[in-house]
């Protein structure tokens, strides 16, 4: 058997990117290089790694046996290269990704303090909402996720990170009540701007605000918080959002946060597939991230 590094990049590519034409423009080369090295590792093996159906190609068990494997190999030969290719013997290429929420609010900080406390300068980072970042580990396209919502997958580990304060946020009425916290029930009927499925914080809104209502209805649903923001404002709904991305509408007078006598807090997590080998760089970022996140609650 001999099999290359090319035709398990190949593999690997395929499977990322869902199909023969996509691999081959990540890879930069021909389709037709791409489909014989497939064929040619499938020949090697002597096992089909995808199904094909309607010129579609869908990773099979075996495919999914190997491709743990097959990113380790890859993951080790690029640490290899950049050990005698790089002045610093502990750089390494680290992918993230994360809600929108931490991305935005969070990341930024972090990795500025993790390169300049460490020198570690390659990372990359994809936004996305939490369940898109937990399909993109699974997929062994991501090292590490930073996610706001609740999974249950078993060959992710979750580990919590941080706490969030979520609030109920509307446009500004120039009367912002200083009273007394009010209960869940005077949002009865009240019009929303939501976060699209697989958003956790349209799953905290749903877990914490709406199956506490009788009534209550979606006027907008949007990926961005930003454009959620810029539409409560405009007055075309309530939203439920983490106090960290509303500071500054807040500040500037264009919302208005409604105090609730029930405590709206959330949990932030990193979370990381489990088949997936764990580089020295990705150690030291882990263990740095909760270090740096103590007291920052």
């Amino acid at each position: 058997m001999n099999v290359t590094f090319r035709q398990l990049k190949v593999f690997v590519a395929i499977t990322q990117e869902g199909s023969l034409t996509a691999a081959s423009g990540r890879l930069h080369l021909t389709k037709s290089a791409i489909s014989m090295a497939l064929s040619e590792l499938e020949r090697q093996l002597g096992r089909r790694l995808f199904d094909r159906a309607n010129k579609q190609l869908i990773l099979n068990e075996q495919g999914r046996r190997l491709l743990p494997l097959a990113d380790e190999l890859l993951d080790r030969a690029a640490a290899i290269s950049q050990i005698f290719e790089a002045d610093d013997a502990t750089n390494g290429n680290l992918r993230l990704g994360s809600s929108y929420t931490i991305g935005n609010h969070l990341l930024p900080t972090l990795l500025g303090d993790f390169r300049r406390d460490t020198g570690y300068l390659h990372q990359s980072l994809m936004l996305s909402n939490s369940t898109k970042t937990c399909r993109m580990l699974l997929d062994f396209e991501l090292d590490l996720g930073f996610i706001e919502a609740k999974i249950r997958e078993k060959k992710l580990k979750v580990e919590p990170w941080m706490s969030d304060e979520m609030v109920i946020v509307r446009a500004s009425t120039g009367e912002q009540d200083r009273g007394a916290p009010q209960p869940l029930s005077i949002l009865e009927g009240k019009q929303w701007v939501l976060r699209e499925p697989g958003s956790g914080t349209r799953e905290f809104f749903y877990k914490e605000i709406g199956s506490d209502l009788n009534e209550w209805v979606e006027a907008f649903e949007l990926n961005s918080t930003t454009a959620i923001v810029n539409a409560v404002a405009a007055g075309l709904g309530h939203a439920c959002l983490s106090k960290r991305s509303v500071v500054g509408a807040v500040a500037d007078g264009r919302l208005e946060v409604i105090a609730l006598q029930k405590p709206l807090q959330r949990q932030f997590s990193l979370v990381y597939n489990t088949e997936k080998y764990q580089s020295p760089v990705f150690k030291s970022f882990k263990d740095y991230a909760h270090k740096w996140a103590l007291g920052k609650d």
